[in-house]
C-alpha cells in the first residue's frame, strides 16, 4: 500500500501531516456536535495509543491547522483527550474493543518483535489483529519504553498508558520481559524462532561532550538521568544546575527533578520498576532538575528563542516555573574542583549556529568565554542507539549510525527483518514511531501474502446540510488548556487537567471544517460569479481560462483558494442553479 494522500486528504491539513493520518478536523466537528462516540472512533481507528496521544503528543497535526492563519490553532491534542476520557482505555466501556478485537482468523506465521516501545506495541497490535501470532521481546520488566521512562508521569499518567498497553495484549500478544538483545537473547536465536522480526530497540544511549570535565562527577546525560529518575534510583542533583541543550528532554529532565523526593518515596512504595526510555533530548531535563530541590536552573542552548528545536508549549512550561534561559552560548568546559566534582561551566559565544543554506555548522566567538556557577550539569544533546546488541550478524548500519532500512517500509537489507521508530531514524516523536510500526506491519502481512486495504482510494459524500458559520466564528479566542496552579505543581499528578464539557464544544467549534470540499458541477454553472461576490474572504475568483491552461481559449475559469476557504457554504446558499455544493471525502482517517 502507497502512504501518498490522495488530493483530498492532502487538503486536510491536519490529516496530512499526522504520521498515522488520524483525521483530526472529523473528530473535532464530531465534537462539536455533541457526537463524542464518533470523535472517539475517529480518533483511535489509526492509533492504538490514542488515550497517551491525547495527553503528550508532538501534535503536528496543530501545526498545520488552518485556523492558527486567522488567530491561534484548534487545540486538537486536549480535544482528543476530552473523548479518550469519555470512550477510550480509561474508562471502563467496550467503544475501543470495535476496532481493536482479537482476530477472527489464525494465521500460521510468526513475528518476533524486539523492543515493547510505540513502534513495537503498534506493530504488536496490527499483526495480531490480522492474525499473527506475536511475541514482544522487552529488555525491562515493563512495556512502554519510551512512553514509560523518557515522558515524565506529571505529563502522562502511568495508569493511563498500562491501560493502552494492556487493551493491545488483550488481542493476544505474547511477551518475554527481562529479555535483553545482545544480552538474554541473540538476533540468530531470533531468527530461528520467528517467520520475520522488527527491531524496535530505541534509542536508550545519551550522547557526550568531548570537552574537559566530561567526566566529572556532577555530569549527566539527559537520557541516562531521566530513565533513573523514572525507575526511582537516587539521583543527586544539586542546587545549581546548567542544563545544556535546546530541545524538549531537557524540559522534562528538570521538571522531573523538581519532583525528585516524590519519585524517591513512590519507589519506596513500590511504585516504580524498571522502565524505558525517552524519546526527545533537550529542555526536559531542565525543568526536571528544578523539580528535585534545585533552586537555580539555567538552560543554555546555541539557538536563539525563535531557533530553539523545543517546542514553544515546553518553552513556556519551563518558564513558568522558573527556569532561566541563556541563549546563544555554547559549552567550552566543565570546570571542577580538587575531588573532580562540577564547580561550573566555562561557555562560549555563538556567531551563528546555521550555515546559509540552513544547515546545522555553529560558529563560535573564542574571545567570549564566560563560567556559570553549577554543581551539576546536564547534558540533553542527543541520543544514540545501541548497535552492538545486534551481534555481527546483523542488519545494514546507516550512516548516522541507525539501523538501515528502507523508509517506505521499514525493511532492513536482511530479507526477513524490518526495523522503526529511533532504532531506525534517529530519536523523533511519539506519534512518528507509532506510524512506523503500523507501516511495517502492514509490509510484513504483505510480504505473506496478506492484503492491505488501498486507504488512498475514497469517495466523496455530498454533504446535504453543511454546518454554517455565523459572521463571528472568528471572533472566538482559543481556549487555553487548564493546568495545575504553578504553585500547586508537586508530587507526581498530571499537570494538565483536561478540558472540561463546556471547553471542548466552545474549542471545537472553531474548527473551519477545511475536511469538506467545494464542490462544482460545471453543467450547471452560468458564472454568474454570485458566489464570488458573496465570498466573505474573498478566495472565489472567475479569471480567463488560459490562466489555468494555456491551451484554453474563450472561456473562463472558476479558482477557489483552498488553503484560504473557510467553508462558511455561503457560496452554495446563494448559487441560483445548484451548481456548488459541498462534500466530504471518505478516504484516509475516516471511519467507514
Amino acid at each position: 500500500m502507497s502512504w501518498d494522500l490522495h488530493f483530498y486528504d492532502q487538503n486536510i491539513p491536519c490529516l496530512a501531516a499526522c504520521p498515522v493520518h488520524t483525521n483530526a478536523g472529523m473528530y473535532v466537528a464530531a465534537i462539536a456536535d455533541g457526537n463524542d462516540e464518533l470523535a472517539y472512533m475517529t480518533a483511535r481507528l489509526p492509533n492504538p495509543f490514542a488515550s497517551v496521544c491525547g495527553r503528550v503528543c508532538a501534535a503536528p497535526c496543530e501545526d498545520a491547522c488552518r485556523r492558527g492563519e486567522i488567530d491561534k490553532p484548534i487545540a486538537i491534542r486536549a480535544l482528543k483527550r476530552f473523548v479518550t476520557e469519555k470512550y477510550g482505555t480509561e474508562v471502563d466501556g467496550e467503544a475501543w474493543k470495535t476496532v481493536a478485537s482479537p482476530p477472527p482468523v489464525e494465521r500460521a506465521e510468526s513475528v518476533g518483535i524486539v523492543g515493547g516501545g510505540p513502534a513495537g506495541l503498534a506493530a504488536a497490535h496490527d499483526l495480531r489483529k490480522w492474525g499473527y501470532q506475536v511475541t514482544v521481546y522487552e529488555a525491562t520488566d515493563k512495556l512502554g519504553g519510551a512512553m514509560w521512562l523518557g515522558i515524565p508521569e506529571y505529563r502522562l499518567d502511568r495508569d493511563v498508558l498500562q491501560r493502552d498497553v494492556d487493551a493491545i495484549l488483550s488481542l493476544g500478544v505474547e511477551v518475554e520481559y527481562d529479555t535483553r538483545l545482545g544480552h538474554d537473547v541473540s538476533l540468530g536465536e531470533l531468527r530461528e524462532r520467528h517467520d520475520a522480526l522488527f527491531l524496535a530497540i530505541g534509542a536508550t544511549l545519551g550522547r557526550g561532550l568531548d570537552i574537559e570535565g566530561n567526566e566529572a562527577d556532577g555530569v549527566f546525560r539527559a537520557i541516562e538521568f531521566l530513565i533513573n529518575m523514572n525507575r526511582g534510583f537516587e539521583v543527586e542533583v544539586g542546587e545549581r544546575v546548567v542544563v545544556i541543550g535546546g530541545g524538549d528532554v531537557a524540559m522534562d529532565a528538570a521538571r522531573t527533578a523538581l519532583r525528585a523526593d516524590e519519585y524517591s518515596a513512590a519507589a519506596d512504595r513500590g511504585v516504580h520498576d524498571d522502565e524505558g526510555p525517552s524519546l526527545q533530548v533537550a529542555f526536559d531535563a531542565a525543568r526536571t532538575a528544578a523539580r528535585a530541590g534545585a533552586r537555580d536552573i539555567t538552560v543554555i542552548s546555541l539557538e536563539n528563542r525563535k531557533e530553539m528545536p523545543a517546542h514553544e508549549f515546553e518553552i513556556e512550561e519551563a518558564e513558568k516555573e522558573g527556569i532561566k534561559f541563556v541563549h546563544r552560548r555554547g559549552p567550552a568546559r566543565i570546570v571542577t574542583g580538587e575531588t573532580n566534582t562540577v564547580t561550573g561551566l566555562e561557555t562560549i559565544g555563538v556567531l551563528s549556529v546555521f550555515d546559509s543554506e540552513g544547515r546545522f555548522a555553529p560558529e563560535f566567538d573564542q574571545e567570549d568565554r564566560s563560567v556559570l556557577d553549577a554543581d551539576t550539569v546536564i547534558l540533553a544533546i542527543g541520543q544514540a542507539i545501541d548497535l552492538d546488541a545486534l551481534g555481527p550478524d546483523g542488519p545494514d548500519i546507516s550512516p548516522r549510525r541507525t539501523i538501515q532500512i528502507d523508509p517506505e517500509t521499514g525493511r532492513s537489507s536482511i530479507e526477513s527483518i524490518w526495523s522503526g521508530g529511533d532504532a531506525a531514524k534517529g530519536p523523533r516523536t511519539l506519534i512518528d514511531a507509532i506510524a512506523d510500526g503500523r507501516r511495517s506491519a502492514e509490509d510484513i502481512h504483505r510480504h505473506f501474502g496478506g492484503e492491505v486495504p488501498d486507504r488512498t482510494r475514497g469517495h466523496m459524500e455530498v454533504v446535504p446540510d453543511f454546518h454554517r458559520f455565523d459572521d463571528t466564528y472568528d471572533r472566538y479566542d482559543r481556549v487555553d488548556v487548564p493546568t495545575l496552579d504553578t504553585g500547586r505543581r508537586i508530587g507526581l499528578a498530571e499537570v494538565d487537567t483536561g478540558f472540561t464539557e463546556e471547553m471542548a464544544r466552545l474549542e471545537a467549534s472553531r474548527c473551519l471544517r477545511c475536511f469538506g470540499n467545494i464542490l462544482l458541477d460545471v453543467q450547471k454553472c452560468v458564472l454568474c460569479a454570485l458566489c464570488s461576490d458573496v465570498c466573505p474572504v474573498d478566495v472565489i475568483s472567475l479569471v480567463p481560462a488560459e490562466r489555468v491552461d494555456v491551451t484554453a481559449r474563450g472561456s473562463t475559469a472558476l479558482l477557489l483558494d483552498e488553503e484560504r476557504c473557510i467553508r462558511c457554504a455561503l457560496c452554495i446558499e446563494r448559487c441560483p442553479t445548484d451548481a456548488l455544493s459541498m462534500g466530504v471525502w471518505t478516504g484516509v482517517g475516516v471511519p467507514a
